[in-house]
């Protein structure tokens, strides 16, 4: 029996109004997104190759420099899913679909997928988001209106959602 080797993935480091970001990325594309305070949702990235010249890693940094300075409001960038399962990578698309500057709940997004019960493990899966801030994961909210889990923090989470409806 064959195994597929596991991609090559480079990183970088670059900075937000939010702290340090690590930023990962095979050949095909970003592999993920996350907040370096954040180690619990972190892989380790101690066998990764630092490329700060990456072009995929350098567009991440650049566009994400301009969402932050409300000139972008969504990510033109490639996505390599390198984590996760089918059903995660089919919350993760849904998410895409969420506009810039609103929320969608755990219920939707189980609605758009086709699996209305799902409710709890599009959670899970949303907890599971390797792609912060491009795969706008803090758009989710309780179905009461109210900030729910974010990897980020809800700090962050604010911050994002405030950020939004300012420049949307």
């Amino acid at each position: 029996m064959s195994t597929q080797p596991s991609p090559r993935i480079f990183q970088s480091h670059t900075s937000s109004p939010l702290g340090d970001v690590l930023l990962a990325a095979t050949e095909q594309g970003l592999a993920g997104v996350w907040f370096v305070h954040d180690q619990e949702h972190m892989p380790d990235s101690s066998e990764w190759t630092t490329d700060d010249a990456h072009p995929t890693l350098a567009a991440a940094a650049q566009q994400l420099r301009e969402y932050f300075s409300g000139q972008r409001q969504s990510f033109d960038l490639p996505l390599q899913p390198a984590w996760g399962t089918p059903f995660q990578r089919d919350v993760w698309q849904a998410l895409q679909r969420i506009p810039f500057g609103r929320t969608s709940t755990y219920g939707d997004i189980a609605r758009d997928i086709g699996n209305p019960k799902a409710v709890r493990a599009v959670g899970a899966a949303i907890g599971q988001n390797p792609h912060t801030i491009v795969v706008p994961c803090h758009r989710v909210v309780g179905a009461n209106g109210s900030l729910t889990g974010f990897a980020g923090g809800l700090d962050r989470k604010q911050y994002l959602l405030s950020h939004e409806a300012t420049h949307a």
